[in-house]
């Protein structure tokens, strides 16, 4: 359940970032939990990122299309924030080669992502 958590805050965050705007949120705390459970261990614990894992934050980053929910992932993970290491969560995009706009952080504002 921990992983579950940190895992659905950092996909959060990454599809929140990356993509336009439009209408209702598809994106639910579930899809982004299960897209980013392969990261558990990366995010609690660091090492080598599993290619699962990069699948999950391209798929997230790829299902992110409207602001809606680009703000419901930001909103995701930051719920299941509590425990991960954030220096992790936020090198992740890079190590996967996904581009986000916005810093993975606490911090973020999720209304304000667009």
């Amino acid at each position: 359940m921990y992983s579950l958590r940190f895992d659905m805050f950092f996909a959060c965050l990454v599809l929140t970032v990356c993509i336009v705007a439009s209408v209702d949120a598809a994106i639910t705390c579930g899809t982004v939990q299960s897209s980013l459970a392969p990261c558990a261990t990366y995010l609690s614990s660091g090492g080598a990122v599993p290619p699962p894992c990069c699948a999950g934050v391209k798929k997230l980053n790829g299902m992110a299309q409207t602001t809606p929910d680009r703000q419901q992932a930001c909103k995701c993970l930051k719920a299941a924030a509590q425990g991960i290491n954030p220096s992790l969560a936020s090198s992740l995009p890079g190590k996967c080669s996904v581009s986000i706009p916005y810093p993975i952080s606490m911090s973020t504002n999720c209304d304000n992502v667009k």
